[in-house]
């Protein structure tokens, strides 16, 4: 993996559920009155979805070989996710075969032998305090417990032979960079309180080398247009540019966002939001921002830039008064929304009163593009006003932001950054999975109140959307081109013609059984740009898996991510996208027999570029070899029909194809995956959502 490439270790955080940050820790002092704390909150997870959600990305980790695992804050069926024998022995170094070591987040370990002996191998930061080493739940009371006999000395080994595993597998022990001698001074913890002598490098290595340009480069491939009518973007030369927005300028409170200073709830006011808050921030050396890059950009083309980063001020008089000529060419609004550790952000809507910006500039402006820097998703009230032109969801570009984006706003870059996440119509879209927290628990004398049910199980985000049918702005994996992209000639190869329901047994090694590992299927399509200039699609494989049972509380989504690939393509080029199916990709987790089972329905195959811009489908049956395709490409955003079938051969191959253009119906033949008739119910007309086969769980939508 990447970082181990360098010799430096990796950690893989945090395991696991934690999914809010109110209430991570335990809480202390005088809750409703009483003297009695509150345990932190738990997260409330059954056996399927832990596996098939929560787990999944984990053992991608332990199968890349990652050094660490960092267990969590919070509880996990009741149990803190440091001192959780089942997840920490039993599904991660038993089921997973993880070989490193786990480490706690600083201060989430709560107890001494009961954490050793359920899993957790190195405390951090060591004592009991937050900045103190001594008292501790480990140091000395280890060797007391081993002597003692409460601890085993085999346990202390295993502790010790996965802390040094990583050091000598990555050849740390030879070689390896010497501490910077100024990282004392910028750590939370006093030097005099180190219970070390470390030997010393020089001081303040200069590292950075030719960096920037990669910065650059990745801030812009990771900006995703969402909008962009009659080709607003590229810019061509406009003369007159308005910029507007506090996140447009330069920072005014220092490079680094934990340096002490007073954050509101909202972060800092003025300046781009080159990074998140928290302890996993960074330290900038600069940073470059938006209306400078455009300053020095426009120079070029002769333009007039006029500003105004003052939100309120805007607002407030509602025009654009203090622009002159006005309106101009092109309005540039940049907008913010800050994330930090500790802390769970209390609306979806950017802040500083964004959303009203926008309204306001677009107002009198009839060219507005919106520019928004994020730590997470937000819900774009203007994405429908007919004078907002474009939007550049730009994320958290680093110290080159203001590059990146003008990069993109200029077509020196042409976007190919896709959603990781739905982008609702509104914030109440999202109350289908809530944060625990209630006035009531704030004030409860209950210490085990606090309990987070993931009531959802597998419908996340885009899978809830798409099982209840519910429309939304922008789709997860939606991404704008300033090019256009075709898809065709679907093709499902197997990789054996005999396939059993469950990998065999085997001796179980980092990712778990090998079996789970191994390549049983490959789906390739052919991805042609249309367009008239070069530009990288973002091919995406979505499965409709087979629903194992009929608990009306397990439920299949209609189709989950199965693999995605960026593909650079010069105008009128063509390429292959390839994806290989390992065995757990087409299997689901079997609560009763706790393996990895493929069920003996069909599955289907949705190829396309976002989960609802579908454009090429197939189905496969594993455990029969046989298949057919359906209809595709007849929902959500979709530009083109597609029709796949085959018969699958001796050898357990099915192909398909897709071909064709224009907007087809929904509609599918094939069943097996989703229920009932297919996955197509789920879209076929009923204005109800999915409830019209009775098959379909749970309780009408209203």
């Amino acid at each position: 993996m990447g970082i181990e490439e360098t010799g430096v270790q990796a950690c893989g955080k945090h395991f696991i559920g934690n999914e809010q940050e109110t209430q991570r820790n335990p809480s202390g002092g005088f809750i409703g009155g009483t003297n009695s704390p509150a345990e932190a909150v738990s997260s409330n997870i059954d056996d399927r979805t832990m596996h098939e959600v929560y787990l999944w990305p984990f053992a991608n980790g332990v199968k890349a070989g990652v050094s660490s695992i960092m267990c969590s804050y919070n509880r996990i069926n009741g149990s803190y996710g440091c001192e959780n024998s089942k997840v920490l022995n039993g599904l991660l170094k038993e089921e997973l075969g993880f070989q490193g070591y786990v480490v706690s987040d600083w201060l989430a370990t709560h107890s001494g032998v009961p954490s050793i002996k359920a899993g957790l191998d190195m405390d951090m930061p060591g004592g009991i305090g937050f900045l103190d080493s001594a008292p501790s739940y480990f140091g000395a009371n280890v060797s007391t417990a081993v002597n003692n006999g409460s601890l085993e000395l085999s346990r202390l080994d295993d502790m010790a032979r996965r802390i040094m595993t990583p050091y000598y597998r990555l050849g740390q022990d030879s070689g390896y960079p010497p501490i910077d001698a100024s990282s004392g001074g910028l750590n939370f913890f006093p030097v005099s309180n180190y219970l070390y002598n470390f030997t010393y490098g020089p001081a303040s290595v200069d590292v950075r080398d030719d960096h920037a340009k990669a910065i650059r480069a990745a801030g812009a491939a990771g900006i995703v247009m969402l909008k962009n009518v009659n080709n607003t973007l590229p810019l061509k030369a406009p003369k007159n540019i308005g910029v507007y927005g506090n996140d447009a300028g330069d920072l005014i409170n220092g490079l680094y966002s934990l340096s002490g200073l007073a954050l509101s709830v909202y972060g800092y006011e003025y300046g781009v939001l080159g990074a998140g808050g928290g302890s996993g921030t960074g330290r900038f050396t600069y940073i470059v921002n938006p209306l400078d890059a455009i300053k020095i950009r426009s120079a070029q083309d002769d333009s007039l830039v006029q500003y105004v980063l003052n939100n309120t001020l805007i607002i407030g008089q509602d025009s654009l008064s203090p622009t002159y000529p006005t309106p101009p060419d092109v309005c540039l609004v940049f907008l913010k929304t800050w994330a930090t550790e500790g802390s769970d952000r209390t609306s979806l809507l950017v802040d500083w009163n964004g959303t009203a910006l926008v309204e306001t500039v677009a107002s009198t402006c009839s060219n507005t593009v919106v520019i928004t820097n994020s730590g997470g998703l937000n819900v774009l009230p203007f994405a429908n006003n007919p004078n907002v032109t474009a939007i550049l969801a730009a994320h958290l570009g680093g110290q080159e932001a203001g590059n990146s984006i003008v990069d993109v706003l200029y077509g020196a870059v042409n976007p190919s950054g896709h959603l990781p996440y739905t982008i609702a119509k509104e914030e109440s879209d999202y109350s289908f999975a809530p944060i625990a927290n209630s006035t009531a628990l704030l004030e409860t004398t209950d210490i085990y109140a606090w309990q987070s049910d993931f009531t959802e199980h597998l419908l996340i985000d885009y899978r809830h959307f798409d099982y209840y049918n519910i429309s939304v702005d922008y789709e997860f994996g939606f991404g704008l081109s300033y090019t256009t992209f075709s898809m065709s000639n679907l093709a499902i190869t197997a990789s054996s013609s005999s396939l059993t329901a469950t990998a065999a047994p085997a001796k179980i090694a980092p990712g778990g059984n090998p079996g789970l590992w191994e390549t049983v299927y490959t789906v390739t399509a052919t991805v042609s740009n249309t367009g008239s200039v070069a530009g990288a699609a973002v091919p995406q494989l979505y499965l409709g898996l087979p629903q194992p049972t009929a608990d009306l509380d397990d439920i299949t989504p209609i189709k989950v991510l199965r693999g995605f690939e960026k593909i650079y393509l010069e105008a009128g080029a063509s390429a292959t996208a390839t994806f290989e199916l390992m065995r757990r990709d087409i299997s689901y987790w079997d609560i009763i027999s706790q393996d990895w089972v493929i069920g003996t329905s069909t599955i289907g195959v949705f190829a396309g570029f976002s989960s609802r811009d579908i454009r090429a489908t197939g189905s496969f049956t594993p455990l029969s070899g046989s298949g057919s395709g359906g209809n595709g490409g007849g929902y959500g955003n979709s530009t083109a029909s597609a029709t796949a079938s085959a018969t699958a051969s001796a050898s357990g191959s099915v192909s398909g194809s897709a071909t064709g253009s224009g907007t087809a119906s929904a509609s599918a033949t094939a069943s097996g995956y989703g229920w009932g008739n297919g996955w197509n119910h789920h879209y076929g007309g009923d204005q109800k959502g999915p409830w019209g086969n009775a098959h379909h769980w749970g309780p009408p939508k209203q």
